[in-house]
């Protein structure tokens, strides 16, 4: 793997960026929340996408929906709740979203965002647009850095002095609000055709969060948000797939940006730095820190550092290569 290239790192000031977040989250906490039936989407226009083309409103209606899905999860992560538990693009619950809505300026944002979806909605049906297909788009595919029966190869291990193990995920689907991976041996097995098939799939969104995998795989549903811009902080939980005990509390900062080749394939990386605290039993938490890379046009995950006194968040992984189909 080749070392980011042209990065921009992030200036002193904004260290203090974590600190700012935080207080922001504790002075909102105190707010009040309304039931969903308080609160009516503002109406937005369905004239303003006049002229628009199906695929165009459906990459719009999917951007809106994700906003909508990081919105809620801003509020239920304030409020304690961790009930959320909605995809993104065709598979948005509104019911549930607007459940989630406090009093203040989420109100307001999920509002104009379930305007701008009912709007959006409306051309759609003007236009006699078919249903949104939750593949993505092939314009869309074609701009990725992977493709469907991709191989991407990880080496990994717990320690830096732990010798490095192999594992290969193969892409099998592009869609609009994910990617999914197969877990696959190396290429020309006999086990390769039926492998693609086996075990649970790998599952992450188009930031770079991991929405799902196999037993006792790391996940982090709703860490990363927005475009991943220099200096930008978020805050989420890692989980554990499987275990409803095994959490811990994350903040994300990024660092740096910058392009990184890997087996000839460019990608567009942010780099983040991951501190906080793993739940351990009992009344007291452990120290996480660490770094992730993910790939800002597509989410893939390029590398992962975690440190920390509890073994399940203790790994290093990192992309080592592509294979082409």
């Amino acid at each position: 793997m080749t070392s980011l290239l042209c990065l921009g790192r992030t200036p002193p000031s904004a260290r203090g960026l974590a600190g700012a977040a935080a207080l922001a989250v504790s002075l909102m906490a105190a707010g009040c929340a309304s039931r969903s039936g308080d609160v009516a989407p503002h109406p937005a226009d369905p004239a303003q996408f006049a002229g628009w083309t199906c695929d165009r409103l459906d990459d719009e209606t999917e951007r809106v929906q994700r906003r909508a899905a990081e919105v809620a999860w801003a509020v239920d992560e304030r409020s304690g709740n961790n009930i959320v538990a909605l995809g993104v693009g065709v598979m948005i619950f509104w019911p549930a979203l607007l459940a989630l809505r406090p009093e203040g300026p989420e109100a307001d944002d999920l509002a104009q965002l379930k305007g701008r979806f009912e709007a959006l909605r409306a051309a759609s049906t003007k236009a006699r647009c078919p249903p949104i297909s939750t593949e993505l788009p092939a314009a869309r595919a074609a701009a990725l850095p992977v493709a469907p029966g991709d191989r991407l190869v990880y080496e990994e291990r717990a320690h830096p002095r732990q010798a490095a193990t192999e594992t290969r995920w193969m892409v099998r689907a592009l869609r609009r609000g994910e990617i999914e991976y197969a877990p696959a041996p190396a290429a020309g097995t006999r086990a390769d055709a039926t492998a693609a098939e086996a075990g649970e799939p790998l599952r992450h969104d188009h930031a770079g969060n991991v929405l799902g995998g196999a037993a006792g795989a790391l996940k982090w549903p709703f860490l990363l948000r927005g475009e991943l811009t220099l200096g930008q902080v978020m805050a989420g939980e890692m989980l554990v797939v499987d275990d409803p005990l095994a959490r811990a509390r994350v903040r994300a900062q990024v660092v740096a940006v910058g392009p990184q080749q890997v087996s000839g394939r460019r990608f567009d990386a942010a780099v983040l730095e991951l501190f906080g605290d793993v739940l351990v039993e009992g009344p007291g938490t452990t120290r996480l820190d660490g770094v992730l890379v993910v790939d800002r046009a597509s989410g893939v995950l390029l590398r992962l550092d975690l440190r920390s006194a509890e073994p399940t968040f203790r790994v290093m992984r990192r992309l080592v290569r592509v294979e082409p189909r």
